[in-house]
């Protein structure tokens, strides 16, 4: 068995149980061993009618689900802007669609979420607005603890993702955590996600059996 085989074993055992723990906290969550998997099971739950936007997110990309929704549903999308004051307004009205789709910076085994944001557009939708928000994670982003989580995003999660928008930040130009107060720092907003607070369902977590994101 090789190291790819190993991984997926450990990601099989382990994501139904952290499945499970999500749902004590009233989230609607499933496991889905592939990418493939996890596509059908996340266009399942879209109704073709809704309209869907979502947060800066490279899972939804790499499983193939931003395209989709692009081809299937009105949609939301705030790269059709033409000026950076249309982009505001667009996301402003991605807090009133049907269905939300991102990813988390970070899971914890036993069912919390932990996710840092600049703007906070994808935290505001997360926590209040949408009739639905899909998580798409890796599982690759749960960690043991929330101490943990919070290290992941912060010190993996936000130095890639200021080399991926090409932000003016220390963690860009070092790869590490300054705790800055740059003008365009990435970390504005800090949230805990401990339990679903609207009806069960309103969060669904699907937790994928590989490697994505950041």
């Amino acid at each position: 068995m090789d190291r790819s085989d190993m991984m997926h074993v450990m990601y099989d055992k382990k994501g139904p149980a952290v499945v499970k723990n999500f749902e004590k906290r009233n989230f609607e969550a499933y496991y889905c061993p592939t990418v493939e998997e996890a596509l059908e099971k996340a266009i399942s739950l879209i109704p073709a009618t809704d309209v869907v936007s979502w947060g800066g997110s490279v899972s939804i990309a790499e499983i193939g689900l931003q395209e989709y929704v692009k081809k299937h549903n009105p949609v939301i999308d705030r790269d059709t802007a033409k000026t950076p004051a249309e982009r505001v307004e667009i996301m402003r009205q991605g807090l009133t669609c049907d269905t939300f789709i991102m990813s988390t910076n970070a899971a914890t085994e036993d069912g919390q979420l932990f996710n840092i944001d600049g703007n906070g557009n994808r935290l505001a939708a997360l926590m209040f607005g949408p009739r639905q928000v899909i998580i798409i994670a890796g599982m690759n982003k749960v960690e043991p603890t929330l101490e943990a989580a919070i290290a992941r995003a912060r010190s993996t999660a936000a130095p890639i993702n200021a080399q991926r928008f090409d932000m003016q930040t220390p963690c860009k130009v070092n790869g590490m955590c300054a705790d800055c107060l740059s003008p365009q720092s990435i970390c504005n907003q800090f949230v805990r996600t401990r339990r679903n607070s609207g009806p069960k369902g309103r969060i669904k977590i699907i937790l994928v059996g590989e490697n994505l994101g950041f």
